[in-house]
């Protein structure tokens, strides 16, 4: 018995080698033929393909080599000052590298740098992404225009620049807020105030949160303008407020934006020179409360001491600089680890 193929309403249908044809092709999704895979690996060895191609490799690999040629110089320089240093390097409280015995030790500035970025990094990065979120989704089109110009301008001022206002401005009207926490949370003892110049950790806490603020607000900002328009419709049409908006939506997609911004921010904070040497009142101490003068960080006190070291003090100081660029591997390394483990809410995924 055979059995009919014919559409009833079109009877030709079945016969006609066209629709055969096409019932026999094969899919889309169906992987390229070696014929299409030859033509595309000859697409992808062009001469302008692989100069490009050149071009990106070598990158990579001169600038790995400068990385390596950096720790090197550095890791050498390094073991001569840390061979002929009489005390212990890492919890030395003193700095005296061209004494006859010489002792230097790192914890001052291990405890100054990390206690300022952690400062600035808390008053910047709550400020920085309210300023973005509000450029991004509240402002309107002229003032966000106007406000991210200001922003990206503040970025181009001279760390030098920043040093005189805050040495000249910034710390003369600091004298008031250091009374009021002093009267109400100087029994911590953190935030005890016995008197004198405000030229202490908590100044340059304060400094370095202006510096990176514009660069985490710009990174952030352009990170909010990516997240997807349509969850943002559908989270609208659900009866969502802006706000329920941004933290269902905008927020978790630019999450690993805000923590590389943050980290971009980090990295000024933890290196920079002249603004912390203009503001801080140095000296080699730890003191308890963060409003008393004294203190320093790694490249504040390189920069200060550089200039009249010695051979043997310069080398002492290109020790303390190997703390910080290992600090600074291991930051930026975390801040990888972080991203990574939070890729499956990253705008990638989105």
């Amino acid at each position: 018995m055979e059995i009919s193929t014919k559409n009833p309403d079109n009877p030709d249908n079945a016969d006609n080698p066209e629709n055969l044809a096409s019932l026999e092709a094969p899919s889309r999704l169906s992987p390229p033929s070696g014929a299409e895979q030859k033509r595309a690996a000859r697409g992808a060895t062009r001469p302008g393909d692989r100069i490009f191609l050149g071009l990106s490799r070598g990158s990579g690999i001169f600038l790995l080599a400068i990385m390596a040629a950096i720790a090197i110089f550095l890791t050498y320089r390094s073991v001569l000052a840390i061979s002929k240093d009489e005390s212990n390097f890492l919890t030395t409280l003193e700095w005296n590298p061209t004494a006859a015995e010489p002792s230097f030790g790192i914890a001052v500035l291990v405890y100054g740098t990390v206690v300022s970025s952690i400062i600035a990094m808390v008053i910047a990065v709550p400020v920085a992404v309210g300023v973005a979120l509000f450029i991004t989704h509240y402002a309107p089109r002229r003032l966000g225009g106007a406000l991210s110009y200001v922003i990206d301008l503040l970025a181009a001022v001279p760390s030098i620049v920043y040093g005189l206002w805050g040495a000249l401005v910034l710390a003369p009207h600091l004298i008031g807020l250091y009374g009021w926490l002093d009267d109400y949370f100087g029994w911590t003892g953190i935030l005890d105030w016995q008197g004198g110049a405000p030229r202490s950790l908590f100044t340059v806490g304060i400094l370095l949160a202006i510096m990176i603020l514009p660069i985490i607000t710009s990174v952030s900002r352009e990170v909010f303008r990516q997240a997807p328009q349509m969850h943002q419709e559908a989270a609208l049409a659900l009866g969502a407020t802006r706000w329920e908006v941004i933290r269902m939506s905008v927020l978790p997609f630019g999450r690993s934006g805000v923590i590389s911004a943050s980290m971009l921010g980090l990295g000024r904070a933890l290196g920079e020179t002249m603004a912390v040497a203009t503001v801080l009142s140095s000296s080699f101490e730890i003191k308890a409360s963060l409003l008393d003068p004294g203190g320093g960080t790694f490249a504040q006190n390189i920069a200060s001491k550089f200039s009249e070291a010695s051979e043997m003090g310069r080398d002492a100081l290109i020790a303390s600089g190997l703390v910080l660029f290992v600090i600074t591997l291991l930051v930026n390394g975390a801040a990888r680890m972080i991203i990574a483990r939070r890729a499956e809410y990253s705008g990638a995924n989105a």
